[in-house]
């Protein structure tokens, strides 16, 4: 079976809103979106994040929680943030929220994580 995308699904809503709501929730209360950690600094996204996506040959989406549709949030339902892979077949969890945890942050680690997930997976990308 092939995977006709990646994506990648944050523990925060999106917009001017929910990034004031996430920002105040992480500064003031402690509260951490695991995957944000791994994707962005704190003014932007990591340089790294984007070239190692490019170079990644499947696309790969990045989605807020107030993002999904309703078939992906019934999928994700309590889960955010994870990365999962979308196939002809349906939805397959690739990194749980513990699995981004423990990459602390780290581009390289999180892409090392996704390779032996895929691998595991015995998914491909679509076309190979």
């Amino acid at each position: 079976m092939s995977i006709t995308r990646i994506v990648g699904v944050y523990r925060a809503d999106g917009g001017l809103r929910g990034e004031l709501q996430y920002l105040a929730g992480h500064y003031f209360r402690g509260r951490s979106c695991s995957l944000c950690e791994i994707t962005h600094s704190p003014l932007r996204r990591k340089a790294a994040w984007d070239a190692a996506v490019a170079d990644l040959g499947i696309p790969f989406d990045l989605l807020h929680l107030n993002e999904l549709t309703p078939e992906l949030a019934d999928f994700v339902g309590d889960r955010a943030a994870c990365v999962l892979a979308e196939t002809p077949g349906g939805h397959v969890m690739l990194l749980g929220n513990d699995d981004l945890t423990a990459i602390d942050g780290d581009v390289a680690s999180f892409f090392e994580a996704l390779a032996k997930a895929l691998q595991a997976s015995e998914y491909t990308r679509e076309g190979s």
